[in-house]
């Protein structure tokens, strides 16, 4: 099995770029929303679809495959590009995002393509998901590991917290909860919304090994992924500082964006601030 592409950290950011064009032609193309949410995780997924999970697209149902859940499932653009890239289907299937009849829909559908591993979008449900996945893979005595992304308006679900304490109680140490701290939500700052702070805080006091990185610096999600699952006998946390709207200047940090759809002109200026026509 391809445990990971193995290639350089630049690399790694042209492909990030590349995505970041991908899911803005998908909004664009499609008229959906949250393009502000899918940029802010994008090297995020990079990260963990070159650096963390050991999978083979060729074998997406392998027994065997570490698991990833987008349980922030509005950011899906994200998923599906980096899916693609990835190898998990051909990238001209992104053309058909959010079309009637097609197979990708706003929020992921269960096995609407390979390397879905459940529907999510509804929040709060991820985390539970993956704690059922990683115990399994210990019950079959796997090496898998899972790994779920979290958007940080998201932690004000319960259950969240309440999947947060059953991890630690049953040594899930092959669980990896990212968190994408872009500080915003649907209609306000998260600070405003909910008593977030501090929110690495509030992991460690789950009983997680936590650390905080850039969500954008690819060589510091590097960093902050070493070790796990091998150094720990405790589930990982890892908060990711991350802008809303990164990569475009006049998306970032403006919430605006999370619902706001690019025109054509926008669109443009955006893949050429990328660099990517």
């Amino acid at each position: 099995m391809d445990k990971t592409a193995k290639i350089s950290i630049d690399a790694q950011e042209r492909i990030a770029r590349e995505i970041r064009a991908s899911a803005i032609r998908m909004s664009a193309r499609g008229k959906a929303s949250h393009l502000g949410s899918s940029l802010s995780c994008i090297d995020i997924l990079v990260a963990i679809y070159w650096q963390v999970l050991s999978v083979d697209p060729k074998f997406p149902d392998s027994e065997d495959r570490d698991r990833f859940l987008l349980s922030k499932g509005h950011a899906a653009q994200a998923l599906y590009a980096t899916l693609a890239r990835r190898g998990f289907f051909d990238e001209s299937l992104l053309e058909t995002y959010n079309q009637a009849g097609g197979q990708l829909a706003e929020h992921p559908g269960p096995n609407c393509v390979p390397g879905i591993e459940a529907a999510t979008g509804s929040l709060g449900h991820g985390l539970p998901i993956g704690v059922g996945l990683a115990l399994a893979a210990k019950v079959r005595k796997s090496a898998a590991k899972v790994v779920v992304l979290l958007g940080d308006g998201e932690c004000n679900e319960g259950s969240v917290w309440e999947a947060a304490m059953l991890a630690p109680a049953l040594d899930l140490n092959n669980l990896c909860v990212v968190v994408d701290f872009n500080k915003w939500q649907a209609t306000d700052r998260s600070k405003n919304v909910m008593a977030l702070a501090s929110l690495p805080d509030k992991w460690a006091a789950f009983n997680w090994t936590t650390k905080e990185v850039d969500g954008h610096d690819l060589n510091a999600l590097a960093d902050a992924f070493k070790g796990f699952p091998e150094e720990s006998q405790r589930p990982t946390a890892i908060i990711a500082h991350t802008v809303k709207g990164k990569g475009v200047s006049f998306m970032e940090d403006d919430n605006n964006w999370h619902y706001r759809i690019p025109s054509e002109e926008e669109a443009e200026a955006a893949y050429k601030e990328l660099g990517i026509q």
